[in-house]
């Protein structure tokens, strides 16, 4: 418990007195963000404002990881390594668009083709990789089970070993994919993404610690009364971290903002939000507790969609948030009104996580 608080407020440190740090830097070298000719009016004062605040993010969560399992005398676990493999990864491939985008002065950064074919190069390797490193009571990071809030009967390797590998690298990478991009499309207001992510990820504290206190790993009954997750308590120290890291940045981040995260922070929150339901087992209860990103990113799906089959909008601009901005909602009024809307799912889908527990 301790050792999950530790790493909390080192992120928290990290993140409040690194970030302006970091801000001064991108001003000196000029890395300001562009903004795209065709959003909201209200959104041209924003331009050059630093990008790449992810930067910070990652690295909090990072230093705030190392230092709780030093503080605890412990060592990192596969879960945990294979998570901030996750995290850094998606980070870099985010960096990449950001810095095309700065460099080149265009809303635009890795065309879309390239940021596939990135997103889908590490998530191939950590849903490979999740299904090896068994421990002493061969249980590897992640199961090939669809998983609710613990895994169901549906089994991906209902075919065979290697049918299943598949099956679960196809399931593992749509997760990544589409939990990237829902952040990623979240983060267009001030502080909207971040603060969101704060309380998403402060649910999976709640949600980990949970597990570690009944894993089936430590309690002597195996059943619906525990959880076969393998790493809980390195998981709870890095989505600890992450809200840390979170709290710290939104102190920058918050209208008018000082710094944006850019793609390379919300890719690399998108993907610890996919890697961390993989591996806690409740990959489709995370649809409930981070509601608010499906929200937005059907949003945006559902504009496209219905244009293309009939040349009409649904919303004045897509995604959601910019559909308010049109109606003359304001900025911050509509991102603490967003910010209630994932209070409430987070708080719905913690709930279902304990009724389960109760009815099991």
């Amino acid at each position: 418990m301790i050792a999950i608080l530790a790493s909390g407020a080192v992120a928290l440190i990290v993140s409040l007195f690194g970030t302006p740090l970091f801000i001064r830097f991108l001003v000196h070298r000029n890395y300001g963000q562009f903004i795209r000719q065709d959003g909201p009016t209200a959104h041209f004062t924003k331009r050059g404002t630093p990008t790449m605040g992810g930067v910070v993010i990652i690295m909090a969560t990072l230093i705030a990881y190392a230092f709780a399992n030093v503080f605890a005398g412990s060592r990192p676990s596969a879960s945990g390594l294979l998570l901030l493999f996750l995290m850094v990864g998606l980070g870099v491939v985010g960096f990449l668009d950001d810095f095309i985008k700065i460099s080149r002065q265009r809303s635009l950064g890795l065309s879309p083709k390239w940021k596939i074919i990135g997103q889908g190069v590490v998530g191939i390797v950590f849903s490979v990789l999740v299904l090896q490193f068994p421990n002493d009571r061969w249980r590897t990071p992640a199961s090939t089970h669809i998983s609710f809030s613990r895994d169901l009967g549906i089994d991906l390797a209902f075919a065979g070993a290697t049918v299943g590998l598949i099956l679960f690298v196809i399931w593992a990478n749509f997760l990544i994919t589409a939990w990237s991009n829902a952040v990623n499309i979240t983060d267009g207001l001030d502080g909207l993404a971040t603060g969101a992510s704060m309380f998403v990820f402060g649910a999976y504290v709640l949600v980990t610690m949970w597990q570690m206190n009944q894993s089936c790993q430590i309690l002597s009954s195996v059943g619906q009364s525990c959880y076969e997750v393998r790493d809980p308590r390195d998981l709870a120290i890095i989505a600890a971290a992450i809200v840390g890291a979170c709290f710290g940045f939104l102190w920058w981040n918050a209208s008018p903002a000082k710094i944006f995260m850019g793609d390379t922070g919300s890719l690399a929150l998108g993907g610890a939000l996919a890697g961390i339901s993989i591996l806690t087992r409740t990959e489709i209860l995370a649809a409930i507790i981070g509601g608010l990103f499906v929200i937005i990113i059907l949003s945006d799906m559902i504009q496209i969609g219905f244009f293309k089959m009939t040349g009409r909008r649904v919303f004045k601009m897509a995604p959601l948030h910019h559909h308010f901005e049109l109606m003359g909602w304001g900025e911050v009024t509509i991102v603490i009104r967003f910010w209630i809307i994932a209070a409430l799912f987070v708080c719905t889908g913690l709930g279902i996580f304990y009724a389960e527990w109760v009815v099991g």
